[in-house]
Order: structure tokens, then sequence, then C-alpha cells
């Protein structure tokens, strides 16, 4: 089991992707968004000026250090907020993930064949998936690059816990759940639904 992503909403877009490529060191890996009604993809090495010039507008921009996928989205929120968090699982993992989301009648999404989406009903959707071999390629960065720690601030972080624990049979306790070589904690005074990005440690 890894935790290989996370995907960020705030409206604060282009503060938050400088701080990674700027101050973390991540890779541009393509803004997405559309030019009129066209969808456009553009890597690094075109501006936001330019971008601007040519009227894009940002669906999310997509940055990548090594094992860790991080994506922003515009939204409302200034302090980026966790929509959802992805996970690498082997077969039997993924299937038990499955099996408890479907127990605990949980909406289960699968998308295009490529992604399944778990809403937890605890404010944060998880992106699931077996075994790929593009996910090979990016574990095989680790040894550049993994994500130790990951908090955020919630409003009932026993719950956000708990539904993260229990879905994933992983062990945790009131506050912080181990998936694979992560913690992920969850602190308090949060917003309600989304969680919001308060820390993160890379090693």
């Amino acid at each position: 089991m890894h935790l290989f992503h996370y995907h960020l909403v705030t409206s604060r877009v282009r503060e938050v992707e400088a701080r990674y490529i700027g101050k973390l060191g991540f890779d541009l890996v393509a803004r997405h968004g559309r030019i009129g009604e066209d969808l456009s993809s553009f890597e690094s090495g075109v501006s936001w000026t330019e971008l601007d010039e040519m009227g894009f507008k940002l669906r999310l921009s997509e940055l990548e250090l090594g094992s860790v996928n991080v994506v922003v989205q515009p939204g409302q929120w200034p302090l980026p907020r966790v929509d959802h968090l992805g996970l690498a699982l082997d077969e039997d993992e993924f299937e038990r993930a499955i099996a408890r989301a479907e127990e605990a009648e949980l909406r289960v999404q699968e998308h295009g064949g490529r992604r399944t989406f778990v809403s937890t009903n605890a404010g944060y959707r998880l992106e699931l998936h077996p075994p790929r071999d593009w996910l090979d390629d990016l574990l095989a960065n680790s040894s550049e690059l993994q994500l130790a720690e990951l908090h955020l601030r919630a409003d009932d972080p026993e719950l956000k816990t708990a539904t993260l624990g229990e879905l994933l049979g992983a062990a945790y306790t009131h506050d912080s759940v181990i998936v694979g070589d992560t913690l992920v904690r969850f602190v308090p005074e949060g917003p309600q639904g989304r969680p919001q990005l308060h820390a993160e440690l890379f090693v």
C-alpha cells in the first residue's frame, strides 16, 4: 500500500503551484484546461503570462517529484483543502478495500477503467488503484522522494481517521493512520467537509 497522490483545491492555485516548484523542487507535469471550447494541456516551459494571453482557463495543475504526485485545482478556499487521496494497492488490498466500502454502503465510482473513487462520507474521497504499469514507473522513483507524513486539519479528526483506517484495513490511533510508509495525521480545529492541508514531510 502506498500513498502517492493528493488532490488539492484552492483559490490560490498559482501561489500553491509556485511553492511546490520553487520551494520543494517539484516538476510541473502539465497544466490542463480549456481555450474556448477546446481542451488544452501545456507542459513546463509555457509561462502563466503566455497562457493568459491565449485565454487559457485552468482546470488543474499536475506536479510530481519522486514517487509523489500532487494536483492543484481552482476552488473557493485560500488555504488548500484535500479533495482526495490517491493510493496504490496490490490486488488483494484493492479487492478488500472495495469490499469494505460496499459493505459500509459507500459510493464507489469507476472512471474510464483507470481510476476507482470511494466517497468516505467523512468529507474526502479515496482514489484507489490496483497494480498498473504507470504506477510501477512512478513508484520506482521512491528512492528519490517519498511522502513520510501528511497532516490535515479537520473538524472531526477521530471520524476522519477511523474512516480511513477502517476502509484500508490499516493501523490507526485516534488521530493518525499508517498508510504504507506514510503517516496521515488529522489535527483539530479544521473546517467542516474537506480537510485542510496543514503540513507535509518528505524524505
